[in-house]
């Protein structure tokens, strides 16, 4: 596949990022209404794209899954 997604690997558990670097973010696209959940680095403003969110019960999979409990929207 040439410009395919990456695959999610399935660890059980909860996963981690680093808070001192990065901040969980959901970008929202305007037009589309597509929702990608990620972590933004907070001095390049790389943003990291972890999974596609459609649903509010995949939202809290991936809050659950990173021990998040809030999550700000960039549109």
């Amino acid at each position: 596949m040439l410009f395919g997604r990456k695959k999610q690997t399935s660890t059980g558990g909860e996963k981690s990022y680093d808070p001192e670097t990065q901040r969980p973010v959901l970008r929202c696209s305007i037009c589309t209404s597509e929702q990608v959940a990620g972590f933004k680095d907070i001095r390049s403003g790389k943003f990291e794209e972890v999974m596609l969110i459609r649903n509010n019960q995949e939202l809290q999979e991936f809050m659950k899954m990173y021990g998040i409990s809030e999550v700000t929207k960039e549109y």
